[in-house]
């Protein structure tokens, strides 16, 4: 028998749109796209996609990301962080694999991290008891 195709529910996929500016903290298991302005802390189980016009103040902890704006905070990628042309970070980076493209500007300190010290890092042993 054929297993069907997971369709993709446009709920598991968390957006903010240019022009909107948020503070606090958003913790999702889903992915997350940020086009607007967000200062504080992000969680997220799966993928953070940083949009060309976002701006992020504070830290980022996820599965993935890829980074195209600002940011002025820490990263704790479990995975990939792509630095994409043109975006900006100001903060350290701890991550298993980088991706750096052209034109893209760090500014802080790298650390290459296994998965283990990622759940270290981040707490994330205790949030999955």
């Amino acid at each position: 028998m054929n297993k069907p195709e997971p369709t993709l529910n446009v709920n598991t996929v968390s957006r903010i749109s240019e022009g909107t500016v948020i503070k606090g903290e958003i913790t999702t298991p889903y992915d997350l796209r940020l086009d607007g302005e967000f200062e504080g802390r992000i969680v997220s189980g799966g993928k953070v996609v940083v949009g060309e016009k976002a701006l992020v103040k504070g830290d980022v902890i996820c599965a993935n990301m890829d980074m195209y704006g600002k940011i002025e905070g820490n990263i704790y990628v479990r995975d990939i962080l792509a630095l994409k042309d043109g975006c900006e970070v100001e903060g350290n980076i701890s991550i298993r694999r980088l991706v750096v493209e052209l034109d893209s500007k760090f500014n802080g300190n790298c650390r290459m991290i296994t998965e283990a010290e990622f759940a270290q890092l981040t707490g994330a042993e205790e949030a999955a008891e």
